[in-house]
């Protein structure tokens, strides 16, 4: 990810967009743990927050996700009322309802795509299941960025 990164986001090559799919069935705290990243998200800490998570899957009880806030140094009074409100839910929800129409079920899953001209739709090109080398992503990301120099 930081390859991909430096060569193709932070360059404007590219848009990254993150979609929130938490598998509920798997892991019963996941979707309050999509709240808290989007809660962290608010005070400019979502990828943070999504690191943490990550990297600490067995702390992610309800009870738990103000303990990673406030590693974090977030406002707690802003983050415990964002998560307590729940204002983020329909939103993830949206997110786990587009993922479904479109097949995806498992995390993680990169869409590789294109914008259509002058409308807001994606013509996706490429969709990767789990983890892939850093090639593979450079192989498909070229191949959608000469397609719009035709």
């Amino acid at each position: 990810m930081p390859q991909l990164e430096t060569e193709y986001i932070k360059t404007g090559k590219v848009k990254y967009v993150f979609s929130d799919l938490p598998l509920e069935s798997l892991h019963p705290y996941a979707f309050k743990a999509a709240e808290a990243t989007n809660c962290a998200g608010e005070q400019g800490k979502f990828w943070e927050m999504h690191d943490r998570l990550y990297a600490n899957q067995t702390a992610l009880k309800p009870t738990d996700l103000p303990q990673h806030a406030q590693a974090l140094e977030l406002d707690m009074a802003k983050f415990q009322q964002c998560l307590d409100s729940g204002k983020h839910a329909s939103s993830i929800r949206k997110d786990m309802a587009a993922a479904g129409k479109a097949g995806l079920t498992g995390t993680p899953t990169f869409l590789v795509g294109v914008q259509e001209a002058n409308s807001p739709k994606v013509k996706f090109l490429k969709v990767f299941f789990g983890a892939v080398p850093y090639a593979t992503f450079k192989d498909a990301l070229d191949t959608a960025l000469s397609s719009l120099k035709q």
